[in-house]
């Protein structure tokens, strides 16, 4: 990628951050540009790992474990946060990639595995050439000012609410 590159932040409690995101390194990829897709907070396969795992020029990295932080998070999610953190730093250093997307990057702040300053910090470091995507709800109000493009996806309905588990191939 020759251009300025952006950072674009996928915030709010709808569905849908995580596959803008997977469709931004589709067009991304067949562009020909390299792609690095970077999960935070999950360890758990998903389906579309199957596919994207088949693509060229993306790399696929998990800075988690399996199951979900669901109060005070274990020095492990913090472990594995921080493994992904420095991860990122060194890819920016190294200018490595044309795209990058940081996964629930939102959800790791939330849940103190790095800080709100950490993640400005990346944001600060992100190469000129490099477009950065952001995904996760409770977005904080200093990422999105500092971001050039924040979309909200808000819940209008959803069928969880009728207990319908998450599915194969449509949610996981």
């Amino acid at each position: 990628m020759n251009d300025k590159g952006y950072i674009q932040v996928y915030t709010g409690n709808g569905k849908g951050k995580t596959t803008a995101a997977i469709g931004l390194a589709v067009r991304a990829l067949g562009a020909g540009y390299k792609v690095l897709f970077a999960q935070f907070v999950k360890g758990q396969y998903y389906s579309e790992h199957k596919t994207l795992r088949k693509l060229e020029n993306l790399t696929i990295k998990q800075f988690g474990r399996e199951g979900f932080i669901h109060s005070k998070p274990a020095q492990e999610d913090i472990d594995e946060a921080r493994k992904g953190y420095d991860f990122i730093l060194k890819a920016f250093a190294e200018n490595t990639y044309d795209v990058v997307i940081l996964d629930e990057a939102n959800i790791a702040v939330f849940f103190n595995l790095f800080s709100e300053e950490e993640l400005l910090d990346l944001m600060d470091k992100k190469p000129e050439n490099t477009e950065l995507i952001i995904t996760g709800r409770y977005a904080t109000d200093r990422v999105m000012e500092k971001a050039d493009l924040v979309s909200e996806m808000k819940e209008i309905k959803h069928y969880y609410q009728k207990d319908i588990l998450a599915r194969t191939g449509i949610e996981k």
